[in-house]
C-alpha cells in the first residue's frame, strides 16, 4: 500500500487530504503539533478503512521536531510515497508591527519546515518515485505581506523540483487555494463572515483537496482549484503591482 505523510494533519485541509487518501486505501503518517487531535483522527481513519495510522506530534519550528519528521521521509525500509507541506499559520499583514519573533517562526514553519522535508523526500524518492505536494495559496500571486512572500517561495520552488526531478519519477506540486473554509481562519481570531469576502469565493475543503491529488497525480507544478480563481491568477500577471497590493489588504488566503 503507498503512504503518506501529511503535516499540519490535525485539522483543515491537512485533516481533508488525510480522510481522501484513507479512502484510496493509503497508510498514513500524521504530522501535527496536538497529539490529541491526532490520536482522534487516527482512530476514526482506522476504522472507517482499516489503513495504517502513525501519529508524530511535533513542532516543525523545532530543530530536534523537524530533524525526526525528515528521519521518516529517508527511512528506506519504510519508504513515503507522498509528502504532503501543509502545517502553516497566518499573522497580521502589517509586517512592521507584528512581533519580529512571530515573524521568524512563520518563516520557518512555511518555508524551512517544507525546504527540509522536501529535501529529505527527495533523496528517499529518487530512484523509485514519488510525489511532494506543498500548500501554497493563491496569494502567492498577490503582492500581501510576508505570508505571500512565503508562499511565493513555494510556488517558485515547486515549478523548479518538478522539472529537475521528473526525470527521477518525482512530481512536485504547489495547491494554491484560495479562500477555504477550514478552521485556518477561526486560529487567526476571524470567524466566518468578518474576513469582508463574498460567499461566492470561498471553496471547499473536499473540492481542494480532489483537485490537489488530481493534479499532482497528472504531474503538474502548480495546481490552482476552480476556474475563479484562475481567473485572478491569469488577471495578476497584467493588473498593476499597487492594485493587486491594495486588493492584498483584504481577507487571509
Amino acid at each position: 500500500m503507498p503512504t503518506a505523510l501529511i503535516t499540519g494533519a490535525s485539522a483543515g485541509l491537512g485533516a481533508e487530504f488525510a480522510r481522501q487518501l484513507a479512502r484510496r486505501g493509503a497508510d498514513l503518517i500524521l504530522v501535527a503539533r496536538t497529539a490529541e487531535n491526532l490520536e482522534s483522527l487516527a482512530a476514526e481513519l482506522r476504522s472507517a478503512h482499516g489503513v495504517a495510522v502513525e501519529v508524530v506530534p511535533a513542532d516543525l519550528t523545532d530543530e530536534s521536531d523537524i530533524d525526526r519528521v525528515a528521519a521518516l521521509l529517508t527511512d528506506a525500509a519504510a519508504p513515503v510515497d507522498l509528502l504532503v507541506n501543509n502545517a502553516g499559520f497566518g499573522l497580521p499583514l502589517r509586517f512592521a508591527d507584528n512581533e519580529l519573533a512571530d515573524e521568524v517562526r512563520h518563516l520557518r514553519l512555511l518555508v524551512e519546515a517544507p525546504m527540509r522535508l522536501s529535501h529529505a523526500a527527495l533523496r528517499g524518492m529518487r530512484g523509485r518515485g514519488g510525489r511532494i505536494i506543498n500548500v501554497a495559496s493563491v496569494a502567492a500571486f498577490i503582492p500581501r505581506a510576508t505570508y505571500a512572500a512565503c508562499k511565493t517561495w513555494l510556488v517558485s520552488f515547486s515549478r523548479w523540483a518538478n522539472v529537475e526531478y521528473a526525470r527521477d519519477g518525482v512530481s512536485v506540486t504547489a495547491l494554491c487555494p484560495g479562500f477555504t473554509h477550514t478552521s485556518f481562519h477561526e486560529r487567526m481570531g476571524l470567524p466566518p463572515g468578518e474576513e469582508g469576502v463574498p460567499s461566492f469565493m470561498w471553496l471547499d475543503a473536499r473540492t481542494v483537496v480532489r483537485q490537489g491529488l488530481r493534479d499532482a497525480a497528472l504531474g503538474r507544478a502548480v495546481s490552482v482549484p476552480s476556474w475563479r480563481y484562475k481567473a485572478i491568477v491569469a488577471l495578476t500577471r497584467v493588473l498593476p503591482p499597487s492594485l493587486l497590493a491594495g486588493a492584498g489588504r483584504r481577507g487571509r488566503v
